[in-house]
């Protein structure tokens, strides 16, 4: 048995693929629900070279769960990546975590380390896997089978954020990379994928320092890029030392520029330490942007770069809101919820513009002092943004909830009108459950709950797919 918490439980990876073509519900499926839910995680192919495996490196397997006439399915599929393809040609892991030339095998010098298992997206009706050292991974929309890193014509040969951003008036993906010009380096790049995915904007800028950027803000004239100290040193890997750390005191920036600017125009802001893997929404105010993340004081499950874990309660990410005035440049920081949580979602009708309602997996009960377990949430939670009012629904002790996927109810439904689907995972019977949730009723439980025979291991992100209107 592994001893790495990262492989135990439900962490631990599934073995084989599954093509389930009616679950078994409770409740009633809501009549105007009809789509696809895709969701992707870390699931390793075979035992890690490293003992220090982390949760973030594992191969990725896409889970989908297409909902239509009264029914629900389900299948998994590994991502079939290059590294994939070639450990399993070999039998065995080949790879280093994160691809680390001091612990991988020496045939893999030069070949392309990419899991493809933080996110999964349709853009330009196509589906992509997303992880954020490599180009974007596409799949088959319909049969899911993997089709290989996209360089979308020749032109991108950088990574490709795991969390880029629609723009609802014009349809423009917007994506960023981080270690554009290496691992370990400074370079940061930014791009737009037109309806059709054809790149039409590609710049690159230099940020403070060499970090993990995970996520980014867009409004609808500005495009933000926050930098945290969660560093990266490729020096330190290669002496045995951790490749991402958290390295207190070099401070937080927000890289600000127009959307219709140049890289050159870009203006750094700076704030104190903290940092933030999810933001949720942000939109101008005036003189102002307002944003919305989940913040924590210290990175959640990093070590330092002398390989110390810091104080769990600060590694706890909470509801914050940011007022960044530009005609100041001061940024202001306010925790508007309590309660300690992760994946921020909302209506994403709503991206880039002013809303009220957002969701997110939380913990409504005290905190353990083991980090892993405080990454593993028991409750989903809807805040209105403007009152602050919150309403949570939690599962019993021991299961855990996924990140809240929201469905609309239709095209021209209200804001926060809709469903939330989110996979949960049932400690005592040691399976898994799709549940689907009325998005503005959550206290009520679930609507519908779609029973899988098996598990879904822990996982990042997922997004949903409505099925389109029938036609006359």
């Amino acid at each position: 048995m592994h001893s790495n918490p990262y492989l135990q439980g439900n962490f631990a990876p599934v073995m084989s693929e599954t093509n389930i073509t009616g679950l078994r519900l409770t409740g009633r499926l809501p009549a105007g629900l009809s789509g696809t839910l895709c969701r992707v995680g870390p699931n390793p192919q075979y035992p890690p070279r490293d003992a220090d495996y982390h949760w973030f490196a594992g191969d990725g397997m896409l889970h989908a769960f297409d909902i239509r006439d009264g029914r629900v399915a389900y299948r998994n599929r590994w991502m079939r990546t290059p590294k994939w393809r070639l450990e399993h040609a070999a039998g065995q892991a080949l790879f280093g975590t994160f691809g680390n030339p001091l612990t991988s095998h020496p045939v893999t010098a030069g070949l392309c380390s990419g899991t493809a298992n933080t996110n999964v997206i349709w853009h330009g009706r196509r589906l992509f896997a997303l992880e954020e050292s490599h180009q974007p991974f596409e799949l088959d929309a319909n049969s899911l089978a993997s089709k290989g890193h996209q360089d979308f014509g020749g032109r991108l040969h950088a990574p490709f954020t795991a969390h880029p951003r629609t723009d609802p008036r014009s349809g423009a993906l917007h994506f960023f990379a981080y270690a554009a010009d290496g691992a370990g380096q400074p370079g940061m790049l930014a791009g737009v994928l037109d309806r059709d995915c054809r790149i039409t904007r590609l710049e690159t800028f230099r940020a403070p320092y060499a970090s993990m950027v995970h996520d980014f803000l867009l409004t609808e004239h500005f495009a933000l890029y926050p930098v945290m100290p969660l560093t990266a040193s490729m020096t330190r890997a290669m002496q045995g030392q951790p490749m991402f750390a958290w390295e207190p005191g070099k401070g937080s920036y927000v890289g600000i520029r127009r959307r219709d600017g140049t890289q050159r125009s870009m203006r750094w802001l700076e704030t104190e330490d903290c940092h933030v893997f999810h933001f949720m929404n942000a939109w101008e105010d005036g003189d102002c942007i307002v944003a919305h993340a989940m913040q924590s004081e210290v990175a959640p499950g990093w070590a330092d770069t002398r390989g110390r874990m810091g104080d769990p309660a600060r590694m706890v990410a909470r509801l914050c809101r940011w007022r960044i005035d530009l005609s100041t440049g001061k940024i202001q920081r306010h925790y508007i919820d309590d309660l300690a949580a992760e994946f921020p979602r909302f209506d994403d009708r709503y991206a880039t513009m002013p809303h009220r309602a957002g969701f997110y997996a939380c913990h409504a009960d005290a905190l353990t002092r083991d980090p892993y377990q405080n990454l593993l949430f028991g409750s989903l939670a809807r805040i209105d943004l403007q009152s602050g009012n919150r309403t949570l629904y939690t599962l019993p002790d021991g299961d855990v909830i996924s990140e809240p996927v929201f469905a609309p109810a239709g095209p021209d439904a209200p804001e926060g009108r809709g469903w939330l689907l989110a996979v949960a995972w049932r400690a005592r019977d040691q399976r898994s459950e799709l549940l689907i949730l009325d998005a503005e009723n959550l206290a009520d439980g679930p609507l519908a709950t779609a029973v899988l025979p098996c598990r879904v291991p822990f996982g990042f992100h997922g997004n949903w797919r409505a099925d389109p209107p029938p036609t006359a």
